[in-house]
This record gives C-alpha cells, structure tokens and sequence, in this order.
C-alpha cells in the first residue's frame, strides 16, 4: 500500500531479458536518486511511476526488480532505460497518509491533452480509457504516475488537474506534454463504491 507522495526520482539505468520468467518479461535496475534504502530489504515493494515492484536486490542507492509482460502491457514507462521515474516506498501503518490510499496497480493508461501555464500552476488535462470513467469524479483523488492528486474537473473522458510548483518539482510530472502517454489509479474507495452498487 502506498500514499502517492513521492520520496524521489531515480533512473532506470538498465533493462534485460528476466530470466527468473523463462524470458517472459524484464529485470530493471533502478538508480534511486535521494531515496533512502537503508531500510528497506529483498522482497519489499516500491511503487515505480505508480507501479508497485517487489524488489530482488540492492545495494546503496540501486535496486533491481522483475517485471512481468503482463504488467509491461498494462503500464506506461517501464521498458526503456533513461526514463526517470517516481519512486515511494510502500507505506508503514506509522506512517502518514499524506495523499490518499494507493494499491500500486495501474487502472490504465491516460493520454496527456494539455500541459500549460496556469497563473503560478500548470494545468494538466487528460484523457481517460472508458473503463475508468465512473470512477473519477470532481475533487476526487486520483494517481497520475505514482503520483496522488486531486481532480479539479471532469468532461467527457478528460479530467483536468492543477499542479502546484512544488509537485512539479519534486516529480517528473515537469516532464510531461501533449501526447505522453502516463499511468493511472483510481481512488480505490470509488472502485468498492461501485462494486457495492453494481455500477
């Protein structure tokens, strides 16, 4: 289980053919940039652009984690080194709930309509997969690439987003234009909702 606050940027530095699968999937290597690995151990999870990882092994400031096809085909960004991305440690009952409960599985993948100025902000429209919109609703939460944010409108199948400066510093959403395809979680509390009323 994770928040959403992201506690730094790394680096996929290397992919490979992942062995333990009979060649089904990929190995990653992650640089974790300021992300503290002091406590964290073999076969703990860390949400990498809002995918949840079962890390295989590390050392100081890297980490190595099998990805399997399925999860490649269901994501966005886990196949090409140099791509940055969004790294949170899965979350301790101790811990706080900064942004809002996320399971680290990708719902599906949105397509980025509009990345621009806004006043001091930036506004961020995508759009959606049909399969997620009864899920995304005014001020409701959502995670876009590991990150936790707030809906500010929904039309159609775009959703609308106001990012603050210091989201757009401590993420890699800074990275993001028209076109760049991201990952997204809906709030999971809408999903049960919606399971409940068989909607």
């Amino acid at each position: 289980m994770f928040t959403g606050i992201i506690q730094a940027v790394g680096e996929i530095t290397q992919t490979q053919p992942n062995m333990d699968h009979s060649n089904n999937g990929l190995s990653l290597s992650i640089f974790t940039g300021e992300l503290d690995l002091s406590d964290v151990n073999v076969g703990d999870s860390i949400a990498v652009n809002g995918v949840c990882l079962t890390v295989t092994s590390l050392t100081v400031n890297k980490f190595t984690v099998n990805v399997s096809q399925e999860t490649l085909n269901c994501t966005q960004g886990l196949n090409q080194t140099g791509i940055r991305v969004n790294l949170e440690k899965a979350l301790r009952l101790s811990d706080r709930l900064g942004g809002h409960l996320v399971s680290g599985h990708v719902d599906g993948i949105g397509i980025v309509i509009k990345f621009e100025p806004a006043g001091e902000s930036y506004e961020l429209i995508i759009r959606a997969p049909d399969s997620i919109l009864r899920y995304l609703a005014h001020k409701g939460s959502i995670t876009v690439n590991g990150v936790s944010l707030t809906i500010n409108q929904v039309e159609g199948n775009e959703f609308s987003i106001n990012l603050i400066p210091h989201t757009l510093a401590m993420t890699t959403l800074n990275e993001l234009a028209p076109e760049i395809r991201v990952n997204l979680e809906t709030d999971m509390l809408a999903r049960y909702v919606a399971k409940l009323l068989n909607i």
